[in-house]
């Protein structure tokens, strides 16, 4: 079994991350406030499974009896950059992005 630290890399936090965040306060939208859920994203291993996950994230925040009710994985694709100076442009290596969400009431902090 692999340490939850190797499985969770780190939290990603973006502006698209920080509105997924929000949503369960929102209370302009009749449709997004029925989001009570809360949601955060994290860059997990790419050869990690979504109960691999899961059970992570419930072990990192056991202090605080987290519980992941889902968890939905990505793959965001490598992006190009132009190295400076160089005609030959590099890439950014590809990662695995997931989006854990939370039982009602759970919070990370």
């Amino acid at each position: 079994m692999r340490s939850p630290y190797d499985v969770v890399k780190r939290r990603r936090l973006t502006e698209k991350s920080a509105m997924l965040e929000s949503l369960k306060s929102a209370t302009s939208n009749k449709s997004v406030s029925r989001c009570e859920n809360p949601k955060y994203t994290f860059e997990v291993d790419p050869n990690a499974k979504k109960p691999e996950i899961a059970e992570a994230i419930e072990a990192i925040y056991a202090e605080q009896n987290v519980k992941v009710v889902k968890v939905n994985t990505i793959f965001v694709k490598p992006k190009k950059k132009n190295r400076r100076g160089r005609m030959n442009p590099g890439t950014v290596s590809r990662c695995k992005k997931a989006i854990v969400t939370l039982a009602v009431g759970n919070q990370l902090d």
